[in-house]
């Protein structure tokens, strides 16, 4: 019998056990990227986590539809009332269709994506593409009386709002310190109060993304998009709305006022954050100017890097920290993810290679055991690396003769393995450098030169057998001699 699933629900600070409104069927919103600059490293966490959670629910059996959203409009340069919206002010600046931008744009972020083995979601709806959505969820709004209209922009009153209803319920701030800690910024006259947000924008005569409503030519706030589009696709009440930490507040706060005003009750039943990628101590973001994309993180064309990182080698790096955990770049922690993985990935090959004996000297139901425990505890990949890692001495020993599995417990090993690393985990095997339309180049060319190592030790040409040892060596292939042949891996 398998363990409950329990998740970390920010929005009451615990961990909870998983229930779905409808049986064996999970609605989950992620709010995906701004699509008008080259994914970074920062945008690889939540899109590995919430791809972790998606296909390990699949795996669990359960039918899920997981919508992530592109922002392609309504995302402005400070708090999403004030400025320019980011993808209206690349366009102007290169002379391009705001569309051109957020289409290249997209398509780049979906390329990097697929090589990060992130599944595409169900749907990926586009802010562009659910204006009239948005419209009417804002009227929805100013029925209920928790909005007002100023000067063909519409607000939503916070202040109304917090009297009925709590306004700071996921971030855990309550309206005096939001009262506090709001900056005074250039045009908020419309307001009645500073820390009223934007439902919807009048544009200004030189702002190119706009649209008609009944209050004027402009466009919604940024916040808009994601209530309107995960109720359209996920009904006025689904299972689980995630995203990045830095979300907490002002969006996702934002978004459960805007739900609660317009519907009568939060949309999402879980809420659940990832941390941070940071960068000596500091968030790495483009407002901190202190990103790596991922392009730069798979060629080493950054000052911060020391070499160049695979795609696996990032995800398995991502995966060794709990989601809710900071994680913290540095060449040395990729270096070891980098080692570990190519361990793993050995490890299974030498799985894959081992025969079956009349007796197994080990229990090979434990590994399925203890990965479903730790997964089923608020996603912990950390634990589940490291149950594989304990069974990869087991993996080596088998192919060594030192452990002896029967025929039927080495295809529980190859199916938990299956399941884990590459279904749930999301792993790929990268050990070897690729060519010729993906084909694996060097694992022929290397065990080529194992073979004629193997030769020259039975002729006892020791001179030539250390040679080749050593220049394999050089290039950071280390030789594992066994009494029934050799094993190798890329350090």
């Amino acid at each position: 019998m398998k363990p409950t699933l329990t998740l970390y629900n920010t929005l009451t600070r615990r961990k909870e056990e998983f229930q779905t409104i409808h049986p064996n069927r999970v609605g989950m919103y992620v709010c995906g990227p701004t699509v008008y600059g080259d994914p970074h490293l920062g945008h690889t966490r939540p899109a590995i986590t919430f791809d972790l959670l998606f296909r390990y629910l699949q795996a669990e059996g359960y039918k899920v539809r997981y919508v992530r959203n592109i922002t392609d409009v309504g995302h402005l340069e400070h708090d999403a009332d004030e400025g320019e919206d980011k993808i209206a002010k690349k366009a102007r600046l290169e002379q391009l269709e705001p569309m051109e931008v957020a289409h290249y744009y997209t398509e780049r972020y979906h390329k990097y994506m697929d090589m990060m083995g992130v599944l595409s979601p169900s749907i990926e709806p586009h802010a562009s593409g659910h204006i009239m959505e948005q419209i009417d969820f804002v009227q929805r709004i100013l029925d209920a009386g928790f909005a007002y209209e100023s000067n063909g922009s519409v607000y939503f009153d916070v202040e109304k709002y917090n009297a009925v209803h709590h306004y700071g319920c996921l971030s855990g701030r309550n309206l005096d310190d939001i009262v506090t800690d709001t900056r005074t910024l250039d045009g908020q006259s419309d307001k009645q109060h500073s820390y009223d947000f934007a439902l919807w924008k009048k544009a200004s005569p030189e702002h190119i993304m706009r649209w008609r409503s009944p209050w004027s030519d402009g466009f919604p706030g940024w916040h808009m998009e994601c209530s309107a589009m995960s109720t359209k696709y996920l009904g006025e009440q689904f299972d689980i709305h995630g995203g990045g930490m830095d979300l907490m507040f002002p969006h996702h706060e934002c978004e459960i006022a805007q739900s609660t005003a317009a519907l009568g009750h939060d949309s999402a039943r879980y809420w659940v954050h990832n941390n941070m990628i940071t960068i000596n101590g500091k968030k790495m973001g483009k407002s901190y100017n202190n990103f790596i994309t991922l392009e730069q993180m798979f060629n080493g064309e950054h000052e911060a890097l020391e070499q160049a990182y695979s795609p696996m080698t990032v995800r398995f790096f991502i995966l060794q920290a709990h989601y809710r955990s900071t994680l913290d770049f540095s060449n040395d922690a990729l270096k070891a993810a980098e080692k570990g993985l190519d361990r793993l990935m050995k490890g299974i090959e030498a799985l894959s290679k081992s025969k079956p004996a009349a007796t197994s000297s080990f229990n090979a139901a434990e590994l399925a055991e203890r990965c479903e425990a730790a997964m089923a505890d608020d996603l912990n990949s950390p634990m589940v690396i490291s149950a594989l890692f304990d069974y990869v001495k087991i993996f080596n020993s088998l192919a060594d003769g030192s452990h002896t599995a029967t025929a039927e417990d080495l295809e529980t090993l190859k199916a938990t393995v299956n399941r884990w690393v590459f279904d749930i985990l999301g792993l790929k095997d990268e050990k070897a450098a690729t060519a010729g339309g993906g084909k694996d180049l060097v694992t022929p060319l290397v065990e080529m030169l194992l073979n004629m190592r193997l030769e020259a030790k039975a002729a006892k040409n020791w001179a030539l057998s250390d040679q080749i040892r050593d220049q394999l060596t050089a290039i950071g292939i280390r030789v594992k001699d066994r009494k029934d042949g050799f094993d190798w891996e890329i350090e």
